[in-house]
Formats: structure tokens, C-alpha cells, sequence
């Protein structure tokens, strides 16, 4: 099949022939052409726009680190500050700790080196390259070993303190006079020689009767012959009396320290005026106070 194509033009004509394969050819050569000429067109500007999207997220993610390292550097300065903030507390408590020990004669404790604990953090980092990071770790086992000195030197002034507490000491009264010793004397009731099993110090009616020693109350009221009387257990087979009390201010179970006020000065029971009539039991028998009273 052919085409025939006629163009007339100032008594000119013109005629093209070709076939129906020819015509189809080029039709589809055009078509091409047209698709590659637009394609070319816009391919650059698509590309423009990928590389902008990129440089886009490379900005973003330079902003991110950006902000990290200003994050990391924050940290790293506020980790030094309290790095040195502990190193300076751990100087002063060390000091505090000699004074303290040094005031009371107690020798301070020689521990060795504490380990590390596998519950540590920085225990896991196999390497430590951080400056910091490395002396956190130094710290970190001095606050060990600082922690394990201050509880042993605390049990040690702690038994210093209840040795000291315990320690039979003084006089049962603040205020008053030594006004019977321990041993035979003439009984003021019958005036007959009778074991005295005390020492009597007498004083104003309603004056504090005190403890010369810590201790548990195992008795507080009315015993025969005592009046009203305050027993107390120092351990060690020790035991303390206080008789002829005009009241009582503790009970039995309760726990007292030295110096603390059991009852006032009375004149209950067998007695003959206002006194406390004080006894020191070892072991079940009645002993001379005396000694006691003059302890340092």
C-alpha cells in the first residue's frame, strides 16, 4: 500500500510517495525522538532535586552530631566537676576521720585493698581510654575502701562507747555527802553491830538519784527494807541498787544510760533520814561501792 501526498504552490505542484512500512517508520522514529528530547529535558531537573534532598539530610545529621558533641562536652565537664567535688569530700572525711579517731585513742583500721565489684559498670569496659572515665574508676574504689574503714571504726567506738557506758563509775547523786560507809557499823534502829552492805549518800529530799552506769532496770518499787529500791543490770555480773528512793521514774525492762535520773532522793523503807543507799553486786554478793565512786 502506498501514500501520495500533493502540495500545489503558485502553479507548482509537488508530490510525495511513499509506502505504508516507510510511513509507519517514521512515525515511530518521531515518537522516540519526542520521548528522548523530554526525557532530556527533565532528567537534570530530578536529579537537582535528589542531591538537594541529600544535602538536606547531611545537614540534619550535622546538626545532630553537632549537638551531641556539645551533649558529650557538657557531660564530660559536669563528670569532671564531680569527680573533683568526691575527691575533695573523700580529703575532708579521711581528715575528720583521723580527728575523730585520734580523740577518742582508737587506733585507725589497716584494711587491704578492696576489689572491685562485678556489679561495677565501669568493671565491664574492658579498656578504659577516657581520662576521666579511669579516674571514676579510682575514685570509685576509694569510696570502697574509705566505706569499708568507717564501719569498722564505727564498731570500734561503738564498743568503746558501750565499754565506757557499762563501766560502773561516780556517784548516785549530783549534789549531797558520803554519809555511811560499807561494813560493820552500830544499826541506827536497834544499835546493835550489823553488816552495812552499801554506802549511803545523803542529801535534800527530791534530789535526782542517777545511774553510775548503763544498764537494764530488773526491779523498780517497794522491796522490805529498802523502801523503794531501783535495781539495775550492768552485764558482766554486775548489779546496782538504789534505796530508800521518795519515787520512782523508770521501769522494769527499760533500758537507761549513765547519768540518766531513775528516781528522787528519798526516805522510804528502813532509813532514818533523806539518803540513797547504794550497793554494788558482783556475782550475786553485795561488795564495797567505794572503789567504784573514786573510778576514773
Amino acid at each position: 500500500m502506498k501514500f501520495t501526498i500533493q502540495l500545489e504552490k503558485a502553479e507548482k505542484r509537488y508530490a510525495l510517495s511513499f509506502s505504508a512500512r516507510k510511513f509507519l517508520t517514521c512515525c515511530v522514529l518521531g515518537i522516540s525522538l519526542l520521548l528522548i528530547s523530554s526525557r532530556s529535558t527533565f532528567l537534570p531537573n530530578d536529579e537537582a532535586q535528589r542531591v538537594n534532598l541529600v544535602k538536606q539530610g547531611l545537614l540534619q545529621q550535622q546538626v545532630m552530631i553537632s549537638d551531641l558533641q556539645a551533649e558529650n562536652t557538657q557531660y564530660l565537664v559536669s563528670l569532671a566537676q564531680t569527680i573533683q567535688k568526691l575527691d575533695a569530700q573523700l580529703t575532708q572525711l579521711k581528715v575528720q576521720q583521723q580527728v575523730l579517731a585520734d580523740s577518742v585513742n582508737v587506733e585507725m583500721p589497716v584494711l587491704k585493698d578492696v576489689g572491685s565489684s562485678s556489679t561495677n559498670p565501669l568493671s565491664e569496659i574492658e579498656s578504659i581510654d577516657n581520662p576521666l572515665l579511669e579516674k571514676l574508676e579510682n575514685l570509685t574504689q576509694k569510696i570502697k575502701r574509705q566505706t569499708a574503714e568507717l564501719t569498722v571504726l564505727e564498731n570500734i567506738l561503738l564498743n568503746t562507747h558501750i565499754n565506757n557506758e557499762q563501766r560502773i563509775a561516780g556517784r548516785p547523786i549530783h549534789k549531797g555527802w558520803l554519809s555511811s560507809y560499807y561494813g560493820k557499823r552500830n544499826d541506827p534502829f536497834t544499835g546493835k553491830p550489823a553488816m552495812h552492805k552499801g554506802i549511803d549518800f545523803a542529801g535534800r529530799e527530791g534530789d535526782p538519784v542517777i545511774t553510775t552506769a548503763a544498764g537494764v532496770i530488773t526491779w523498780a518499787g517497794e522491796r522490805y527494807g529498802y523502801g523503794n529500791l531501783v535495781e539495775i543490770n550492768h552485764g558482766n555480773g554486775l548489779v546496782s541498787r538504789y534505796g530508800h528512793n521518795h519515787s520512782i521514774n523508770v521501769q522494769v525492762g527499760e533500758v537507761v544510760t549513765k547519768g540518766h535520773t531513775i528516781a528522787l532522793l528519798g526516805n522510804t523503807g528502813r532509813s532514818t533520814g533523806a539518803h540513797v543507799h547504794y550497793e554494788i553486786i558482783k556475782n550475786g554478793k553485795q561488795i564495797d561501792p567505794l572503789p567504784f565512786v573514786y573510778r576514773q
